[in-house]
């Protein structure tokens, strides 16, 4: 009986050939987008879960509130080993302190490499197997580093590189190899190639509790509850902190937070910290749940459109199949075997959408990668679950589309049919046109969403940032000029293409040399604030066409510069500062225990120094000599030779040094590479979803003109003209599209300006934006039912009312 009920099924699907192959694609489309979401989510759910210790894994971090709030990533360097030595619920403790992009050297090869310093036991903690080398020991000595696979192969070929020493110029020291890794697992927060013993660092030795600039791990013994853990913390702020915070600030921990400041550790769960962390200075730009969200309602109801469709299509060619299963049931076949028939048609169905599927999925895959910035890959044949989850799939999909048709279909009377009088009722036509205005709430909520994402980064692109991002040259690394940094700058000036420049690590876009700086006003330490502090020369101000709103720049001609600083309006609103500006001093306690006062020179108007999801913080900026970048103002529309002559004058000066560059603006747009990733993305899929609700579209618009095709021929013989027959047919879609569209313009105005809650600085959502989606949404409406409709009003009504 199987066997001929798959003959039955295979013969029907050749018969209906045109309803077979609107539906595969359908169906295919509406698959491939849940395998590549599918994909993307199990990417982004598994970050850090290799770890063995994983659940029982929680990173500390820092957050305060001093004139604002502050919540960052790191922590001080003795936190780690206080937690384990007073609180026993703590197993385990490391800390990993990054270096960032170094220079290593070994055989006359030079390559920058990612670094960080990490303690002794950092492998015991983190599930990274070593090669070659002992976890517990390879990083007790200093000058001792743990390198991965993809660098030995760099630097050693195919050689052992255990005992081989490579030479690190930024640190100013020879390590030696003591441990051989498998790479960093892609879903990690954090890829370094090279891992460095903390012993050799002296900042880890350091006392202080005043500086956080570590990141730290801990592992708790099973049973222990963080929450309980988390509320001992204030105890260790009150008998380590509150000291030396006295000691900078004259205050009683009681009396500083008399001021309504806070301070406080808390701890974040490992596997937490890719999709919720919002806290300041991660390792590597992050996720974000929501986006989880968002992609998981994608996948369903992107699955629901495709089956929608089917169901569409199916009862849409009800007409073609009802003598069929009239004439069945008069042979004698049961309601149950009609069923059963229909859905392994739709299983069928849904078995070739699959296979298409994933040849699609696996040939769009690098494309897909490359415009999302993902690296995501479908593994059928080396994991053991993913194609019977594959099968359980399609089989799901294919009972769920073919389900409603199957019923439907199957309850048709055989007398009624027999004799020319079937009809597939109102309340079926009803649920029909349900399913379209369904269909069109998802394809105009993701319109609405793709556009707003698209004009927030397009306000982001064109906002006045205080500054000037264009045109902006950032050479790197120019600390390894040494005594040459000045000569170099003195050479490029001599290019009318240059028109400034400043030496400074203070960049306002992407990575920056920064610190966290505690200053006390006018020798009051009942106003304290915590701000950011920048190293920059007297031509930075200019270079960036930063405007001055009070006061001066900074001068070499004035030898009392060097204790001078300049502030942001930020930073005057948080003092309290609104007259005599340049009478206020600002006092800070150095790592050495002394206490340095500044006096006010000038203040800038606020700019944008981070990223437009932060509000502008307070800022200083004090004369220095931080060699970390050049940023040059140029002007020319020849960059590659001017480039060219850079790198020459590089070259001429430091021929160890590889020259490495970038422009400002690409660094700014780097900074919102996850929303633009985010943004194709939705586009993506928001097309895709389009698509697909335009095939259902048109099988309702068959299924229409099907049913009134007798209308259609006696309105022609009495007169009308296939403009008014076309909008006879299209005004009913019209409506559904507009009912969709009233629902849809709520739905996605909460679901965007909580999306844009999450900027300091962002569009507003006005009326332009949902009128764009809902002529889109008509226009595409128009163009999907104007084919059949056009087709059924230039039909013959001969041919229509032959069997009157």
């Amino acid at each position: 009986m199987i066997k001929n009920f798959f003959l039955i099924a295979v013969r029907n699907l050749r018969k209906n050939k045109g309803f077979s192959v609107i539906n595969i694609l359908g169906l295919s489309l509406g698959i491939s987008t849940c395998l590549l979401i599918v994909l993307f989510l199990q990417r982004e759910l598994s970050y850090d879960r290799f770890n063995e210790k994983s659940d029982r894994m929680y990173r500390v971090t820092f957050n305060a509130v001093m004139g604002g709030e502050i919540k960052e990533a790191s922590v001080m360097p003795p936190v780690a080993q206080t937690l384990k030595n007073d609180f026993p619920e703590v197993e385990e403790a490391t800390r990993m302190s990054a270096i960032g992009s170094t220079r290593i050297v070994s055989n006359d090869k030079t390559f920058f490499e990612a670094a960080a310093f990490v303690d002794s036991n950092f492998f015991k903690i983190f599930t990274l197997p070593l090669i070659k080398g002992n976890a517990a020991t390879a990083l007790i000595e200093p000058n001792t580093a743990v390198i991965s696979t993809t660098l030995s192969k760099k630097y050693f070929g195919n050689e052992d590189p255990i005992g081989k020493v490579l030479h690190c110029k930024d640190l100013d020291r020879s390590i030696s190899i003591t441990g051989l890794m498998k790479d960093v697992p892609q879903n990690s927060h954090f890829h370094f190639d090279i891992f460095i013993s903390m012993a050799g660092n002296e900042a880890a030795k350091e006392p202080t509790w005043m500086a956080s600039n570590f990141f730290t791990y801990v592992v708790l013994r099973k049973g222990t509850d963080p929450a309980k853990l988390e509320s001992k913390f204030p105890g260790m702020i009150e008998k380590y902190i509150a000291p030396q915070l006295q000691q900078a600030t004259g205050l009683t921990f009681a009396e500083f937070k008399s001021k309504g400041n806070k301070l406080g550790f808390a701890l974040q769960p490992l596997t937490d910290i890719h999709l919720h962390s919002d806290l300041t200075g991660e390792l590597e730009p992050s996720g974000d749940i929501k986006y989880i969200y968002i992609f998981s309602a994608i996948a369903v109801f992107m699955l629901l459109i495709a089956c929608i469709n089917f169901m569409n299509l199916a009862t849409a060619s009800a007409a073609k199949r009802a003598k069929e299963i009239g004439i069945r049931k008069v042979l004698g076949s049961a309601k149950k075997q009609l069923v059963a028939q229909f859905l392994l048609e739709s299983v069928l169905i849904t078995s070739v959408a699959l296979l298409i599927s994933i040849f699609a999925v696996y040939l769009s895959l690098p494309y897909f990668n490359a415009f999302t910035g993902r690296q995501l890959s479908l593994q059928i044949s080396t994991s053991t679950y993913t194609l019977p989850l594959l099968i359980a799939f399609g089989l799901f999909t294919g009972i769920l589309s073919g389900s409603y048709p199957a019923f439907f279909l199957s309850s048709f009377k055989p007398v009624d049919v027999l004799k020319g009088k079937f009809s597939s009722g109102k309340r079926t036509a009803g649920l029909r046109s349900g399913l379209v205005v369904f269909q069109f709430i998802i394809s105009i909520t993701l319109i609405i969403g793709t556009t707003v994402v698209y004009k927030q980064l397009s306000f982001i692109r064109n906002k006045n940032l205080g500054f000037d991002k264009d045109q902006v040259l950032v050479i790197e690394h120019t600390y390894r000029l040494g005594s040459n940094v000045n000569v170099f700058r003195e050479q490029l000036l001599q290019d009318p293409s240059v028109q400034n420049i400043s030496v400074s690590g203070f960049l306002p876009a992407g990575s920056s040399n920064d610190n966290n700086f505690f200053l006390s006003a006018d020798h009051n330490p009942k106003l304290l604030i915590k701000t950011l502090r920048y190293d920059v020369d007297e031509n930075y101000l200019a270079t960036l066409g930063i405007k001055i709103a009070e006061g001066r720049n900074f001068s070499r001609d004035f030898k009392t510069d060097s204790t001078g600083i300049i502030i942001n309006e930020a930073a005057a609103r948080s003092f309290g500062w609104k007259d005599n500006l340049l009478a206020h001093t600002l006092t800070h306690q150095e790592n050495d225990g002394t206490t340095q006062t500044y006096h006010v020179i000038g203040m800038v108007k606020d700019f944008h120094f981070r990223s437009l999801h932060e509000s502008i913080k307070p800022l200083v900026m004090v004369l220095g000599t931080d060699y970390g970048t050049l940023i040059a103002k140029v002007k020319t529309a020849d960059v590659h030779s001017l480039i060219t002559r850079i790198e020459a004058k590089w070259k001429g000066l430091n021929p160890e040094g590889p020259f490495s560059y970038s422009f400002l603006n690409d660094r700014f747009n780097n900074t919102y590479k996850a929303e633009q990733h985010i943004g194709n993305i939705l586009a993506i899929f928001a097309g895709l979803t389009i698509f697909v609700a335009c095939i259902g579209l048109f099988g309702l618009v068959t299924f229409t003109a099907e049913q009134r095709t007798k209308e259609i021929g006696i309105r022609k013989v009495l007169g009308a003209d296939v403009s008014g027959i076309v909008t006879l047919l299209s005004k009913d879609f019209l409506k559904l599209v507009v009912i969709a569209f009233i629902i849809a313009a709520p739905i996605a105005w909460y679901a965007m300006n909580r999306w844009l809650q999450d900027f300091a600085y962002s569009i507003d959502l006005g009326a332009g934006i949902f009128i764009i989606a809902a002529l889109i949404a008509l226009l595409i409406t128009i163009i999907t039912v104007s084919y059949q409709a056009l087709r059924s009003a230039m039909a013959s009504p001969v041919k229509s009312l032959r069997s009157e």
